[in-house]
């Protein structure tokens, strides 16, 4: 096949997409509901890095330091906005970066997500802005435990499986691991993601430990959340004496045998 014709990511930048909502968009004004008022989607799906990458990093949605600034902030300046030295910690800590003080780490992630011919793609799983409503503070807030009664709504499901079938289905060859941002309670954004991606990308998908899985291609690892508050991500990193930082350990084990470390 012509490499030309090969699969390929999004290039760095916007996205064309209006598969969600279903007509012309205003980018970062058009919002959909549908069905489910509590939640909406905002139209605006980008991309950064490499758009055949090895490894595809996604967060779950931009979030609220993200959302409603696009207009005001550069293109590489948006994603991970406030949670850079953390993705940092989080890729060191599974060997996709090396270990370094914190502001290498941080520069390392800034440097990454602006290299078009690097190694790593940047994204999200929702590429377009999820929100709720959140009746308590009477406005629409875009974190807080969002993932998990997300992707339990049918407009979640539809939305989530719509956008991995258009972002995942077809990945480049060159591309040989996802790492999501998220474990949800009990691993339960890790059950929920495989049953989306496996809808939309059907395969012999199997378990590769209890927050990796993989179909023979591609393998799809989760780790802690890079705005995890508390003492999640400390657990996680093994900073503490704590049973988390076991699966923090398993996420490293199923990187390296999906890519070289």
């Amino acid at each position: 096949m012509d490499p030309k014709q090969q699969p390929c990511l999004p290039s760095s930048g916007r996205i064309n997409c209006t598969l969600c909502h279903g007509r012309p968009i205003v980018f970062d004004e058009t919002r959909t509901s549908r069905d489910e008022p509590n939640w909406r989607l905002t139209a605006n799906p980008l991309a950064w890095g490499n758009d055949r990458p090895e490894v595809l990093v996604l967060g779950f949605s931009k979030g609220p330091s993200q959302a409603g600034e696009l207009r005001h902030l550069s293109h590489n300046d948006i994603p991970f906005r406030k949670g850079r030295l953390n993705v940092g910690k989080i890729l060191a800590h599974v060997g996709l970066l090396s270990q370094a003080p914190p502001e290498q780490l941080k520069r390392a992630v800034e440097a990454a997500v602006t290299d078009r011919t690097g190694r790593f793609g940047w994204g999200s799983l929702i590429r377009c802005t999820v929100e709720r409503f959140d009746n308590a503070k009477n406005k629409w807030v875009g974190s807080g435990g969002m993932i998990d009664p997300f992707m339990q709504s049918r407009f979640g499901q539809n939305v989530s499986t719509t956008c991995a079938t258009r972002f995942l289905r077809d990945l480049p060859a060159e591309t040989k691991l996802v790492v999501l941002f998220g474990l949800g309670a009990r691993g339960s954004y890790v059950s929920a993601a495989r049953k989306i991606i496996a809808t939309a990308r059907p395969g012999a998908w199997r378990t590769v430990n209890e927050v990796a899985y993989t179909d023979g291609r591609i393998t799809i690892v989760h780790v802690e959340h890079f705005a995890s508050q508390g003492a999640l991500l400390p657990n996680w990193l093994g900073q503490n004496r704590h049973e988390r930082a076991r699966l923090g350990l398993l996420a490293r084990q199923a990187v390296a045998s999906a890519v070289e470390v």
